[in-house]
């Protein structure tokens, strides 16, 4: 979320109404009031469900102008406690919905601003009605163009096949991996119960995080009720002390495949009408270089590594890499600004 997005959504025509609609992934409210919370946080798990939003509270109804949030109303928003909205989330739904705000001034008028992320893991259900039956036990809510409602079923069946297919991609990437290092040499740390099982193999940690974790051998117990522990079948030992025979690293690239030719290809085919200044003007505004969640810096070489990291300067000549985020990003901003 950045005051260049918001400023763009904002954005008037010559009449002084606002130049952008409602739709799947933006809402706007003229107040702000904690009574509703109910309310928001169904507009909350319906963008979570589709491709995340914002929702912007000081926007008049009929016709959409700026009026800002009056004194009361930005007193309300100002109050938001971030932990008791997120336990009211975590009571209310399932699995978590990220979310963050801000408030904006433009023209001497604050703007209250929520930003839902789309959720990894759809859908988010409902697991918990409310007194007022706003939110109801087992509903799913889904983000259509300029409101909310109860999802219907072609998208839902969208979300479960999504869902399926990612499920379906993960194992077959780890199937790839215990194929690559040979099944004897795999070991499995199962994160819901704790235990580490191995082919009669060791488990190497490295010294420091060695200190930082606590073991306890099968058939053990933990003296301190509560300890967070993992059971270890088979033995432990830090690198430091054994001889390493191969290191298998995640690539980078794995993470950001595309160099900006190939995101700059890849945009175009999906959208004729974006030009390679769109596509610059976005990351230049966004700084989406520099953000880990959208791109990475390509350095040629270690030294060209360890310079940036003492001076946070980029060496000339690095290239920055991306991934499908910013892909998606880059249009989502475009998309905004009626340039395609």
């Amino acid at each position: 979320m950045t005051d260049t997005i918001i400023k763009e959504l904002l954005r008037l025509k010559p009449d002084g109404s606002l130049f952008y609609r409602e739709q799947k992934d933006l809402e706007f409210k003229e107040s702000f009031n904690l009574n509703g919370l109910a309310e928001y946080l169904r507009d909350f798990s319906a963008f979570a469900n589709n491709s995340g939003g914002y929702i912007i509270f000081g926007v008049t109804n009929s016709p959409r102008k700026l009026k800002g949030l009056s004194k009361k109303s930005l007193n309300q928003f100002k109050k938001i406690d971030a932990e008791k909205i997120s336990g009211f989330i975590n009571e209310h739904f399932v699995p978590y919905i990220d979310w963050i705000m801000d408030i904006l001034t433009i023209r001497k008028k604050s703007f209250g601003i929520l930003y839902i992320d789309m959720c990894q893991t759809k859908p988010v259900i409902c697991k918990k009605g409310d007194p007022r039956q706003i939110l109801k036990n087992g509903e799913i809510y889904y983000r259509y163009a300029g409101r909310t409602e109860v999802i219907q079923y072609s998208e839902l069946a969208r979300i479960i096949e999504n869902r399926i297919k990612d499920n379906n991609e993960q194992w077959l990437r780890k199937v790839k991996k215990i194929g690559e290092a040979g099944p004897s040499n795999v070991g499995i740390l199962d994160t819901t119960s704790g235990i580490i099982e191995g082919n009669g193999a060791t488990l190497l940690i490295d010294d420091e995080l060695v200190k930082q974790i606590k073991f306890i051998r099968e058939g053990d117990f933990s003296e301190k009720k509560g300890a967070r522990t993992l059971k270890l079948v088979g033995s432990v030992q830090p690198i430091g002390t054994v001889e390493i025979a191969k290191v298998i690293k995640k690539r980078l690239t794995d993470e950001y495949p595309y160099s900006y030719r190939k995101l700059e290809q890849l945009l175009k085919l999906k959208h004729r009408s974006i030009s390679s200044s769109d596509i610059n003007s976005v990351i230049r505004e966004n700084d989406l270089k520099s953000n880990a969640d959208y791109a990475a810096y390509n350095f040629r070489n270690k030294d060209k590594e360890e310079e940036y990291n003492k001076s946070k300067i980029v060496p000339r000549g690095t290239n920055s890499i991306y991934n499908d985020r910013a892909l998606e990003f880059i249009i989502k901003v475009l998309s905004q600004q009626s340039k395609i």
